[in-house]
């Protein structure tokens, strides 16, 4: 199975993304669009930058009733994106139908992956605020499960979940793991973190990382660093 770094590029506009890409001269890293540059731009970024070559994972976590889902899945699959996520809390008939609508005339599809617990939530977090009280691996591995039913692709996970998610779904069940970090790097706002090698170790697939990157003094030798680290 393909193995690969995902620069999340959590920029505010055009500008800002382009001449971030610019940067890797020939380079076609696969990239992260996400809530914020995507609303902010609209949909012709994602056409901008998938016509320089660059794979996309186009994250907007979508979760609605099922038939807007599928909707909005059919709208996003035009953009020619690689891979697309929806959240796991939006239960199997919404994943299923979110499949449905990415589903083009000619036969393919992005991949769809599903959003199992943000790697912001702890257990507290989980408990306090939205009333879960079983353990998040538990419910993680629950969730990935759900998924797997419905027809997915994968789920977005912890790293420190990836194994897991392996043992219980099978090795082709893919794993995609932000809250990953440079030993020593700061954290941010993410609760459940590993570094690039321990994600590979522990089983994970792709790997997002952002602001290690995207706010490195060199953003070419921070991510060739995450593909040593993560590649072996």
């Amino acid at each position: 199975m393909a193995k690969d770094v995902i620069i999340a590029c959590d920029f505010s506009s055009k500008e800002e993304v382009l001449a971030f890409l610019d940067k890797f001269e020939g380079r076609k890293p696969y990239v992260k669009i996400g809530m914020e540059l995507f609303y902010g731009e609209g949909p012709d970024i994602v056409r901008q930058i998938k016509a320089r070559g660059h794979k996309i994972f186009l994250d907007l976590k979508l979760h609605d009733i099922p038939n807007t889902v599928k909707k909005a899945m059919k709208v996003l699959s035009r953009l020619d994106v690689d891979m697309i996520n929806c959240h796991a809390a939006g239960t199997s008939v919404m994943m299923s139908e979110a499949l449905s609508g990415l589903l083009r005339e000619d036969g393919t599809r992005p991949l769809l992956i599903a959003v199992t617990q943000l790697t912001s939530t702890d257990q507290e977090a989980m408990e306090r605020d939205l009333w879960i009280e079983k353990p998040i691996d538990q419910v993680v591995m629950h969730y990935a499960s759900v998924a797997k039913e419905a027809g997915l692709d994968g789920v977005v996970c912890s790293p420190l979940e990836a194994g897991k998610v392996h043992e219980v779904c099978g090795e082709g069940f893919l794993t995609v793991t932000p809250g990953v970090r440079f030993a020593q790097g700061d954290h941010g706002d993410q609760k459940r973190v590993m570094t690039p090698e321990e994600a590979r170790k522990n089983g994970s697939d792709y790997i997002v990382m952002g602001r290690p990157i995207t706010a490195a003094e060199d953003p070419v030798a921070a991510y060739e660093r995450a593909l040593k680290e993560f590649l072996g």
